[in-house]
């Protein structure tokens, strides 16, 4: 049974979820605030972290920063919906942001894409895009013994590409792998900015063809 951590200080909101997640057969755990979220976390492993933005004590942020040195899985949960705490919340390392309000379903769902994207990754596969070497059990790239530094978003553009060489992959094809399938996340252009960051980290390593007008593609 897949565990997971709530943290949401609206009573109301925080009863519906525990409601419908433990329907839907996850043991759920919920602290009100960011104190009591670290003290829980001190104690007990979660497969997923469901982190309300902004708690009585603090932000899901610190609840995060707890959470860095344990595989856990995270959604934030917010009502903040701009573009600068969307991409604060994915460099962080989460792995999903949702807005209020939210329809449960879509929340669900979310959380099941969230965990079985995990759970494929837990098993042994790498990948390799130009002379760089993708460990996805990990999480982790290298270019010979050098662990390179990305952030969550920047891996999973990287992936996205590993996982599709030889393919033109649409501006709108990559913004779906990375964010969502509807593509709410993000303007157009913040794609480029990623992508100028990856490109910059890789350095002649990897080779990311810009096909103009149409997407990018790598061989």
């Amino acid at each position: 049974m897949k565990r997971i951590l709530l943290v949401e200080d609206d009573a109301i909101i925080a009863s519906g979820l525990v409601y419908a997640l433990e329907q839907e057969g996850y043991d759920v755990v919920h602290c009100n605030s960011v104190n009591s979220a670290k003290t829980t976390i001190s104690n007990e492993k979660f497969d997923l972290a469901i982190l309300d933005m902004q708690l009585p004590d603090g932000t899901g942020f610190d609840v995060r920063e707890a959470l860095k040195s344990i595989d856990t899985a995270i959604i934030f949960l917010t009502v903040i919906d701009d573009e600068g705490n969307i991409v604060r919340a994915f460099e962080g390392g989460a792995d999903d942001y949702i807005s209020k309000p939210f329809r449960l379903r879509e929340l669900i769902a979310r959380i099941k894409r969230t965990l079985n994207a995990r759970g494929d990754a837990g098993r042994s596969l790498f990948l390799t895009i130009g002379d760089v070497i993708i460990d996805t059990s990990a999480r982790k790239a290298y270019i010979g013994e050098v662990l390179l530094d990305f952030t969550a978003l920047e891996y999973r553009l990287l992936l996205t590409f590993a996982q599709n060489k030889g393919q033109m992959l649409s501006r709108a094809q990559i913004l779906e792998s990375i964010w969502d399938s509807a593509g709410n996340f993000v303007e157009d252009n913040t794609l480029t900015v990623y992508i100028k960051r990856l490109r910059e980290k890789l350095g002649d390593s990897v080779a990311i063809e810009t096909v103009r007008g149409l997407g990018y593609r790598v061989d």
